[in-house]
């Protein structure tokens, strides 16, 4: 019998080639436990700006839009980690959530969510706005699987990868507060 693997889709917030969001994510990627296989989805740029007129028009749904539900859709679990603009999460990020609010590829899926910021709150706006906005999807986000990491760019060495011991502490932690409703 062959076991199955688990898909964890994971998203960043930024369109940054060199995005400490993206980098963060990389991170978390060699934290995955065997059979999880940890796909990251990087198009937002791709997803036309969200119109309900556009989404109405089922004969021709725009396949960029189509391709992101069916991301979401085939996978098990999803990671966020955003940035913070303006005290809100990127206009990119929005768009794409927009796409899904009431297409239902977050219901009752397990997401964890992270912010970083290379300031001290650590994207705490970002954060509690992208909750908010998942929450009402509903995304199921288990306790202890959201984090703001502040002074994001300390925490990364050169390349790339986390460094820092408390956050990789925390992203473990969160990683298994992602899987743990899987098991």
């Amino acid at each position: 019998m062959e076991e199955r693997r688990l898909v964890v889709l994971s998203i960043s917030g930024s369109l940054r080639k060199e995005s400490t969001n993206s980098r963060l994510l990389l991170s978390m990627e060699e934290m995955m436990p065997t059979g999880v296989d940890f796909r990251q989805y990087n198009k937002l740029e791709s997803l036309p700006h969200f119109s309900p007129d556009l989404d109405a028009d089922k004969s021709e749904p725009h396949k960029a839009v189509v391709e992101w539900r069916e991301n979401l859709r085939s996978a098990n679990a999803i990671v966020i980690c955003t940035p913070e603009y303006a005290r809100g999460v990127p206009g990119s990020l929005k768009n794409a959530l927009d796409w899904v609010v009431s297409s239902g590829e977050f219901m009752n899926k397990p997401t964890a969510v992270i912010s970083a910021s290379p300031h001290a709150e650590g994207g705490a706006s970002a954060l509690a706005s992208l909750i908010l906005t998942l929450k009402i999807m509903s995304a199921a986000i288990p306790e202890q699987a959201t984090l703001a990491v502040p002074f994001v760019i300390k925490k990364l060495g050169p390349d790339g990868r986390v460094i820092d011991v408390d956050t990789l502490s925390s992203l473990r932690n969160l990683v298994r507060a992602l899987l743990l409703p899987l098991n």
